[in-house]
């Protein structure tokens, strides 16, 4: 493994990017419309039930999800996706993006739902309809809430372990292309801390490199959290 490290660090970072990208593009979507759906169209009831529901997914071990990745999305996927390797970031960054769901459509609903109804009301009387008063007025009062969801889906996504080392393979590869086995800083972390690891070595060494880049990472994505919130939040008397 380290007898030609050419590429440093970076193989690693690029690996974790790629899987973070595919999971927002499969968890943005659907859960801005689960969160959409819970706060405008759903019922009290319903909005009761589906909500737990959605958030209980939210427990599930990654492991399990890691393992569905390999045995059950890649053997779908290679139907349809020419050159698709058995470990390959693709399935792992799908079934990334579900885990993270939860996260993403529960905190935008809270979101949406903390919009007040005035301002709803105010869009229906100046002739908006349901929709464009959710895409021009409900979204944009939740703005806010919405991107610190997102971010803190991004964190959960770059810092996920099991998914990625089940499903996307130990393989070190500097490559854009899901198809192929990749190694996340996750992953690799996982795969040098394994067996023992002798103090001064240079995977010892490796190791705290990669998980002071990965706090660094997550510390960045929660400062601009922060910073976005206080700058673009709505407050209502």
């Amino acid at each position: 493994m380290f007898t030609n490290p050419q590429y440093g660090i970076f193989v690693l970072i690029s690996a974790t990017l790629l899987t973070s990208v595919v999971a927002l593009l499969v968890a943005v979507p659907l859960g801005l419309m689960a969160a959409i759906f819970l706060s405008e169209y759903a019922s009290r009831q319903v909005r009761g039930w589906l909500k737990p529901i959605l958030e209980i997914l939210a427990g599930v071990p990654t492991v399990v999800f890691g393992y569905f990745a390999l045995l059950a999305v890649t053997p779908i996927l290679r139907l349809f996706v020419p050159g698709l390797q058995t470990f390959n970031g693709l399935s792992a960054g799908l079934i990334l993006g579900f885990a993270i769901l939860p996260t993403i459509a529960s905190l935008s609903e809270d979101a949406i739902y903390a919009v007040p109804q005035s301002l709803r009301q105010g869009a229906y009387a100046l002739g908006a309809t349901k929709r464009e008063t959710i895409t021009n007025v409900v979204l944009r009062a939740g703005l806010s809430g919405i991107v610190a969801s997102i971010i803190l889906g991004v964190a959960r996504a770059v810092g996920e372990t099991m998914i990625v080392t089940l499903a996307a393979g130990q393989n070190p590869t500097l490559t854009l292309d899901p198809r192929v086995p990749i190694a996340t800083m996750t992953a690799f972390m996982v795969q040098v801390s394994g067996g023992d690891v002798a103090v001064g070595t240079i995977k010892y060494k490796s190791l705290f490199a990669v998980g002071m880049t990965l706090f660094l990472i997550t510390l960045v994505l929660n400062i601009f959290s922060f910073w976005f919130v206080r700058r673009f939040q709505e407050k209502y008397e």
